[in-house]
This record gives structure tokens, sequence and C-alpha cells, in this order.
């Protein structure tokens, strides 16, 4: 029960990885602020599985590109919690990865990137900005900001997609850079394809094979493989690392 007593935020939490990661914070003993835009019914039904496996929850719907928003979740926190020890910026734009109808450059318009930027970039800057002062309280505070392995090795060029992330992985070091003197460490899990997700069920499985083929533990990440590592650097295991991105896709990445 590593995160008894801790108090954790995951945006985007209602499904997916992002669901994976908050269960994965209460079966550690960690009180998971499961964070959602719309769907209350997904978040209530990740909230009871968190608390079936010990830890607690607590469901609060945002529109992390919102500062507004944004604000009320901080205000629920800070008055219902008291405390943020961990966040995971989990949330960002809609996306599919299908590379059938991906758009080439010539036609992605500068909008596409902004929606990308505005989910990944804007979205964890908005909650960052608004919940460092309650993070701060206490010592040996976390962010995890999830990235892509796409801007290690973009096999597949989504452009708008992969270039946000890339953003994302600069704002993390300059973040830590910065806090790592406030006791705040700041890293990135990048995963490759996750299946099954959302996001990943328009690609088509010979697209799948072929990533399964190249990657040498010769198969896909799952939701739950991208929990795990997430809870290392959310964890007192890593106190030491900040900075950072950790890859987690089987080894189709070395570096």
């Amino acid at each position: 029960m590593r995160f008894r007593d801790r108090a954790i935020l995951v945006t985007g939490g209602s499904r997916g990885i992002g669901a994976a990661i908050a269960t994965a914070f209460a079966g550690a003993g960690g009180l998971v602020i499961v964070n959602y835009r719309e769907n209350h019914a997904a978040a209530e039904a990740v909230a009871e599985r968190c608390r079936a496996l010990g830890g607690q929850a607590l469901p609060i719907a945002a529109d992390v590109t919102d500062p507004a928003a944004v604000a009320g979740l901080s205000e629920r926190i800070t008055e219902e919690v008291g405390r943020l020890d961990g966040i995971v910026n989990n949330a960002f734009a809609p996306y599919r990865f299908d590379p059938d109808r991906r758009a080439r450059f010539s036609d992605v318009p500068w909008d596409a990137y902004q929606r990308q930027f505005d989910g990944a970039v804007r979205a964890a800057y908005t909650v960052v900005q608004a919940l460092l002062p309650l993070m701060t309280r206490h010592s040996g505070a976390a962010i995890v900001n999830l990235a892509s392995d796409l801007v290690a090795r973009p096999s597949i060029p989504y452009h708008d997609y992969t270039t946000a992330k890339a953003a994302l992985v600069g704002f993390s070091r300059n973040l830590a850079a910065e806090l790592g003197p406030l006791g705040v460490r700041v890293n990135c899990v990048a995963p490759g394809l996750v299946y099954p997700t959302e996001a990943s069920r328009d690609t088509p499985e010979e697209v799948r094979e072929a990533l399964i083929a190249q990657t040498p533990l010769r198969r896909l990440a799952t939701p739950e493989d991208v929990a795990g590592p997430v809870l290392f650097l959310a964890g007192e295991e890593s106190r030491f690392v900040t900075g950072q991105v950790l890859y987690v896709d089987g080894g189709l990445v070395m570096g």
C-alpha cells in the first residue's frame, strides 16, 4: 500500500489508459481523483473499482483545457482532500491511430495541430498552474505526463499528434528544471501503440501485426502495462529521477 495517505489526480481517468492508472493507484492504497470531461457513469464505475481495490476515489468533471473548469477542480480537491501528491496528465484531444486515413502533411490544417497542442500542452499547463500551490504544501510530489514513443520513432507520421507530444516532452523538462528545487519531480511515460483503447480501435490488424513483429517483446502494450511505470515515476522508488522520458513499448525504441 505504498500510496496510502497520498492523493493523486489522474486526468482523463474514466477510460482506457487513464482508468488503468487510476485503479493501479487505488490498488496501492491511494486516494485517486478521477478526472473526466462528460461521461459521469464511466468515471463513477472507475471510482467504484478503485474503492473495491482498497483505495479511495473522487470523480470530478472538468475540461482540463478550460482554466475556469480547472479552477473549480482545484477548489474541490483543496476543500475535499486537502493535499495533492501527484498529477498524471493523461487526458488528450480525441485522436484515431489509423494510418490509412491519416492526413498527409500537405493536408493537415494548423487547426489540427492546435487541437493537439491544446489537448497535450495546454491541458498540462492549465492543470499544473492551478494545482502547483497545493502540491508544494508537502514535499515529494510528482508529475507524470503521458507522451508517446512516436516522438523518438515516428514509424507512422501522425503529424499533429506527435508534434504536440514532442512539445509536451519539452514542457516537462523545463518544469523539471524549475520545480526540482521545490521538491517536485516531473517525468514522462511514452507508450507505443496501446491496445485496446478507443484511440487504437481503428488501427488495422495488419498494422498492429507489423508493429508486433518489430517489437522485441513481440506484443503491443495494454493499458495496464502503462500503469506500472506511471506508479514508479510517481512513487518513492524514483525519488532521484526527474526530467526523464520512460519508453513503454516493448523495446521498439531503445535509447
